[in-house]
């Protein structure tokens, strides 16, 4: 089922970085959001709280562990997280949260369930554009 996400909140620079990183990354769970935007994870917790409830992402729990993903949504918002991807959010600021994402010791495992071994086309192409 597709859902039709609140665009009103993707004013804030925090949760467009957030649906960013989830478009390159596939899949986050709280505390690799905390490492790679460099926030306090209450205000990590809040954004991701916001972004569920307005249909952007969708969460699987996985043990104790919440993993965090785009959800299936209209082409508009598609093309709109693309945009994102591809400027919209500061590659320098993009890059950076990959780089301290990338640097994290403390990220769960995945199960192979997850859908992160190969990446979709999609995923390709955004991971293609971030670059």
């Amino acid at each position: 089922m597709t859902m039709h996400p609140n665009i009103d909140l993707i004013g804030d620079p925090t949760r467009r970085r957030m649906l960013t990183l989830l478009a390159v990354e596939g899949e986050v769970c709280v505390c690799e959001f905390v490492a790679a935007l460099d926030e306090l994870q209450p205000s990590v917790s809040r954004n991701l709280g916001l972004l569920r409830d307005g249909g952007w992402i969708t969460s699987r729990r996985e043990g104790t562990w919440i993993h965090y993903r785009l959800a299936r949504l209209p082409r508009w918002a598609r093309t709109l997280i693309e945009a994102l991807v591809g400027g919209g959010v500061p590659p320098d600021a993009l890059r950076a949260a990959r780089i301290r994402l990338a640097a994290f010791q403390g990220r769960p495992p995945r199960a192979a369930a997850s859908g992160n071994a190969e990446p979709a086309p999609t995923r390709r192409k955004l991971l293609r554009a971030a670059a």
